[in-house]
């Protein structure tokens, strides 16, 4: 046996300190959740939903594409696509438009509801739970949806917020029995960690009135000031009210404008590509890297209507590929037409790579080498890619096979791992 100098009682000593980092890390950075992240989320005025919305987006982009991109010919000219590209995108863009359009949405009584008085917003409450409940029963209601809160900044409106959600959820669990699957919160407009905390309370408090489970009631946070980035003493806020949420984050989404707004930029710089937005997604991505909390980017104004049809898809599908190659795999829709090029962008992204990332995870599987010599976390990188398009319709399982060699479940494995 080779001699040392160390005495094994010494070592274990030391290192046995470092196990309250390793409960620390384990607790604080769980990895990555096993459900899917909708690619996008819609965000609809409570006064505007209705039994019909649903529907009323499928139909509306449907006749968006018919009417505007009806060929695949019609993406190659109004969005760059390359010709054999997009003839893989378009039938997968219409076959995702018929058959489940909207992944995630959120009934919106915030921003785009404004302030109509205290009768008219406890009847829109429990109307739209209602609405909710009757998808549930006709299957229609998307994968993800729920409602945006008024938020906590202004202190004339923190009481509205709270009962307006009070109203919803006391009106939904009444119809529909039980708090459905995919049910989400969005809070917005944080600027301190205590209003996180508090947040946190009404939620705890609601499920013991309701007789929901410990931590039924996930939200997501919007990132729209500054303060929700650098707080008053100068750290990073983000941490902290991940930490002040208890384990209910589920996601943290960026607002668009008011966050630029917040910057100082003048309308006319107030978009999703300017590098103030930049800083802040990165900030972003560092606070909830390895915490299982989803990211979304937020949403441009610039809509495909009119005589901007073409403008309005080619503003948004720029920025979509722009934030799916920043790691952001999800954003805000405001148009039913944005559903067009919201999946065109994700389709196209994924085929533009898939070859080259294809031919690196079947080199590493198969222990080959190859011109890049990849790390297990780049493997798992690659992997989850598939997993994305599998799960979105980009691609389907016998193509997996045909370009990586391996089966869809041994994709989902090491995409896991």
């Amino acid at each position: 046996m080779a001699r040392t100098s160390l005495e094994t009682a010494e070592v274990n000593r030391r290192l046995a300190r470092l196990s309250a980092v390793d409960e620390h890390i384990a607790a604080t950075y769980p990895g990555a959740r096993a459900v899917r992240q909708p690619v996008h989320t819609c965000y609809v005025p409570a006064n505007k939903v209705d039994a019909d919305t649903v529907r009323l987006w499928e139909r509306e982009a449907l006749a968006a594409l018919d009417r505007d991109a009806a060929r695949p010919e019609d993406l190659t000219e109004i969005l760059g696509l390359d010709a054999e590209i997009a003839r893989a995108v378009h039938p997968r863009v219409r076959a995702k438009l018929q058959n489940s359009p909207v992944e995630d949405l959120r009934i919106d009584f915030e921003d785009g509801y404004g302030r109509p008085g205290d009768e008219v917003e406890d009847a829109d409450a429990e109307r739209t739970a209602g609405v909710v409940a009757g998808w549930l029963r006709e299957g229609t209601a998307p994968a993800n949806f729920g409602l945006r809160v008024k938020s906590f900044d202004t202190p004339e409106l923190r009481a509205r917020s709270v009962r307006t959600l009070d109203v919803f959820l006391t009106a939904l669990l009444r119809e529909h029995g039980g708090l459905p699957d995919g049910f989400l919160l969005t809070f917005p407009k944080v600027v301190d960690v205590a209003q996180v905390e508090v947040f946190v309370e009404f939620l705890a408090l609601l499920e013991q009135q309701l007789g929901l489970p410990d931590r039924a009631l996930g939200f997501e946070i919007q990132v729209e000031t500054t303060q929700s980035i650098v707080d008053s003493e100068g750290r990073l806020a983000l941490p902290r009210f991940l930490r002040a949420g208890a384990g209910r984050v589920t996601g943290l989404h960026f607002g668009t404008y008011d966050y630029t707004a917040s910057c100082g930029l003048t309308a006319a710089h107030q978009h999703l590509a300017h590098r103030a937005c930049d800083f802040a997604r990165h900030v972003m991505q560092v606070s909830a890297a390895g915490t299982g909390v989803f990211l979304s980017d937020g949403s441009t104004n610039v809509l495909p209507v009119g005589d901007q049809v073409h403008h309005g898809w080619r503003t948004h599908y720029e920025l979509t590929r722009r934030s799916l190659e920043h790691g952001f795999y999800q954003g805000w829709d405001l148009h039913p037409a944005q559903l067009v090029t919201r999946y065109a962008a994700v389709f196209a992204a994924f085929r533009d790579s898939a070859p080259a990332e294809a031919a690196r995870l079947a080199a590493y599987t198969s222990a080959s080498g190859g011109a890049v010599l990849d790390e297990p976390a780049t493997a798992r990188a690659l992997a989850a890619s598939f997993v994305r398009a599998l799960d979105n319709g980009g691609i389907d399982a016998a193509e997996v096979e045909q370009m990586t060699g391996l089966p869809e479940a041994e994709i989902r494995k090491l995409g896991r791992l």
